[in-house]
């Protein structure tokens, strides 16, 4: 059946108390079906909260939440025959090989013996893990582990799935083959909830997406219009030699067309038309400043992230760092 882009996930004021910690706050949101939708924000912002109320592994504190037509707001496990959860962590046995934790994973919602075996195969070959199908989960690399879960939470070939951080903290190559398994899985019709801190990855996959920051929703729409404002938009990057950055104050007036200001240890000129970088470079030569290099520098999403969020860029890819490569394209 193919999607009719009616809500398939509606929640209505959800809030989560944590003690004294308000770790989500009156958020409301809808995902249609067959859509491919985001959350991005920062570690800790109420991402893995709200996944887990609604996948039933956390109870909220106030608010409606349906799925797929089921009200689960009393019932948080009513709709669970209906949605795949990948959580953050692995959920699976170490003791278990790789086939086997699937073929449990089967069983669990009921499916037959020779089919279930069929699926973990076809899910093994899938994610390139049929090598590994007898060996012993404890033994798997993070990025096997991650492509493992993601397969047990799509055995019963569920209509939603919610994947929570599906690339953190796991190699390139595996966090390029979840992305692309993930997008075949919404071409295929799957609606599917994303999680993520990774500003490329929610660009890359969604259609959708939803700024959180702080336990509250700041900002909800499509890709194509929440890029719209930088669009148009012409940015270039100057690389200066120590002092350049000082500078800036003086660049202002002296080119009023143009918006000076400091980036990363570079200058960062925008304008509304093409940069006209020639008399800029003359101007600092002029007062003792190379420049070692410049670019021209495209608008993203990240962009508008810290325009609507005031958090720095750095920040989330302090994170990125920390969690390790996944966050690569």
């Amino acid at each position: 059946m193919k999607p009719d882009n009616s809500p398939v996930i509606e929640v209505s004021h959800l809030t989560k108390h944590f003690g004294e910690v308000l770790a989500v706050n009156d958020i409301s949101f809808n995902v249609k079906e067959g859509e491919l939708f985001g959350f991005l924000g920062p570690n800790g912002a109420g991402k893995t909260t709200t996944i887990n109320i609604l996948t039933g592994l956390a109870r909220l504190d106030s608010g409606m939440i349906n799925i797929g037509g089921i009200d689960c707001t009393r019932n948080p496990k009513a709709a669970q025959h209906l949605i795949g959860v990948v959580p953050d962590e692995s959920n699976l046995y170490p003791e278990l090989t790789g086939f086997e934790n699937l073929c449990f994973c089967a069983a669990l919602y009921g499916i037959r013996k020779n089919e279930r075996q069929t699926r973990a195969r076809e899910l093994l070959e899938t994610f390139s893990l049929t090598e590994a199908a007898d060996r012993k989960f404890a033994g798997y690399s993070k990025g096997m582990k991650r492509k493992l879960t993601i397969a047990a939470g799509i055995i019963h070939k569920p209509p939603i799935l919610f994947l929570d951080e599906p690339t953190t903290g796991i190699d390139v190559a595996s966090a390029r083959q979840v992305r692309q398994i993930t997008a075949n899985l919404h071409r295929a019709g799957t609606t599917v909830f994303l999680t993520t801190h990774y500003i490329e990855e929610a660009e890359r996959l969604c259609e959708r997406i939803a700024f959180i920051v702080n336990g509250s929703i700041i900002k909800t729409d499509t890709v194509t219009n929440l890029l719209q404002p930088v669009q148009g938009k012409h940015v270039m990057l100057l690389s200066v030699s120590n002092g350049g950055l000082k500078l800036c104050e003086d660049l202002n007036p002296a080119f009023p067309s143009y918006c000076f200001e400091n980036a990363q240890g570079q200058i960062r000129i925008e304008s509304a038309a093409p940069v006209n970088i020639a008399p800029i470079v003359r101007f600092l030569e002029e007062r003792g400043i190379e420049v070692t290099e410049a670019r021209r520098y495209l608008p993203s999403l990240e962009d508008v992230f810290i325009q609507v969020t005031g958090i720095e860029a750095g920040l989330m890819r302090k994170e990125k760092e920390k969690a390790g490569g996944g966050g690569n394209l």
